[in-house]
């Protein structure tokens, strides 16, 4: 029997190259499937490739590549009605409802590889081509894998993904890989846990460490570490970097860790530095420490004050993020946090779209546990995949909806002139909310007063 023909789909993954497709991609070969890779980011899609598809799997890690994905399916429903159509990644699960709807006939998520080699398994028995009435694979596997290094060679060349900007304005070109998936955390906002719950799982550092070496032969000047949180295991996470940096000393690379842990681990800290870390990112969340108590972030406003002074301690770049909107920001709120960035001297390390995230409820999501959600929230929207809510004080939304048109209108890359605008809009709006003029001191735009590296697509989920 010829081989099963599996074309991997990505839609979005904030402009890196997928390992969410690569790594499947490695597997299904090893299994005899003939497998093409198509990231819609970056390329057109293939009719005739999907014309000719036996299976066809979506991967979607995150909100904005589940949404892409779902306005896509129609399109390739019609090119290819008897294809076997499967969702995996993170979104896959919680939104099993919905896809099912659409046309979806296998959801995997967490661990997903092993299942989409049971399915291409299962394919490959011609009685088993068409829609099975119940799905034999597990929805989600927490299973131990080993992995293969992920196959790139189908995939568009890293040049066209994005790059790091450094601050003398040059370019890197930007390699991408994950040293593990899952989270020990339980941030009720967060979408990791109601597939994960607590659990994470490593990448083989041999693995992580030959896909390294693949992307910089193909260019790659800098890695990018897709971890959850990189200092999950500390151990393994070190020894990654650390061995990087003693093959390669010239790449750079960056990392997301939580604020809890880069307290926790603040030793660490030299290490990343001397290993070529540009920068951390940090889902710093919100600073009013009763929002930081409703996501159950396991720290405060002053951990993250901490943590700021000892990024300048050790000459390491802080890439702080935000649900800048949620139910229980206030004007007065909003106003605080953004003193506080110019008071910790953060302007220039803040991307500007951080100013306007608003809150997503998933289904699943720990939010939905508590009385003060429950009492907020309206109907499920599967469209939208959240739960819809408006915040109780009409005048934030508004400013919400004002904020994000002034950072979709930004054409400057001037952080500080963003900014300037957002500080504008926070005051005016405040100082009506309690009819007061106030005398606004706006800080001064003009150019950054230190360019700090950045990835030249922001973190926007």
């Amino acid at each position: 029997m010829a081989p099963i023909k599996v074309v991997l789909i990505s839609t979005y993954e904030l402009g890196r190259q997928p390992f969410g497709i690569a790594s499947p991609a490695a597997w299904l070969e090893a299994a005899g499937a003939a497998v093409t890779c198509l990231d819609l980011a970056v390329q057109a899609l293939d009719e005739a490739l999907i014309a000719e598809a036996d299976m066809i799997a979506f991967y979607v890690p995150m909100h904005t590549a589940t949404r892409i994905a779902t306005t896509i399916l129609s399109r390739v429903q019609k090119m290819n009605s008897t294809a076997h159509i499967c969702f995996y990644g993170l979104y896959a699960p919680v939104n099993e409802d919905y896809l099912r709807k659409l046309g979806a006939h296998t959801i995997l998520g967490g661990e997903f590889e092993e299942g989409l080699i049971a399915l291409v398994n299962r394919l490959s028995q011609a009685h088993e081509r068409k829609l099975s009435p119940t799905q034999p694979e597990p929805t989600i596997s927490l299973a131990r894998q080993q992995f293969l290094v992920p196959d790139r060679t189908k995939l568009p060349a890293l040049q066209r993904y994005a790059h790091v900007v450094l601050p003398d304005g040059s370019h890197r070109v930007a390699g991408y890989t994950e040293a593990s998936r899952g989270c020990k955390n339980m941030c009720r906002h967060c979408p990791i846990v109601p597939v994960y719950g607590g659990i994470f799982r490593i990448v083989q550092p041999e693995v992580v460490l030959a896909d390294i070496r693949q992307q910089i032969a193909a260019g790659a000047q800098h890695i990018t570490f897709g971890d959850p949180d990189f200092f999950n295991g500390p151990t393994h996470a070190l020894r990654i970097v650390t061995e990087l940096h003693n093959e390669f000393p010239d790449v750079s690379y960056d990392v997301t860790i939580k604020i809890e842990h880069l307290v926790k681990h603040a030793r660490h800290l030299p290490t990343l530095r001397d290993t070529g870390c540009l920068f951390v990112t940090s889902a710093v969340e919100a600073v009013d420490d009763y929002i930081l108590e409703i996501f159950d972030k396991h720290h405060t406003r002053e951990d993250f004050i901490q943590v700021a002074s000892l990024f300048r301690q050790y000459d390491l770049t802080l890439n702080p993020t935000f649900v800048t909107f949620t139910p229980w920001t206030t004007l007065k709120g909003y106003l605080d946090l953004l003193t506080l960035f110019l008071d910790l001297d953060l302007v220039d390390n803040i991307a500007p779209i951080q100013y306007a995230i608003r809150l997503l409820i998933p289904t699943g999501s720990r939010l939905l546990e508590l009385p003060v959600v429950q009492e907020l929230i309206g109907a499920f929207d599967e469209a939208a995949l959240c739960y819809r809510w408006a915040h109780p004080d009409t005048r934030v939304d508004q400013l919400y909806e004002d904020v994000l048109k002034v950072v979709k209108q930004a054409n400057s890359e001037e952080r500080r002139v963003i900014f300037g605008e957002v500080w504008r809009l926070a005051h005016e709006a405040y100082a009506a909310s309690v009819q007061d003029r106030l005398t606004l001191t706006l800080p001064q735009p003009g150019f950054a007063r230190v360019r700090i590296p950045r990835v030249s697509e922001p973190w926007f989920c």
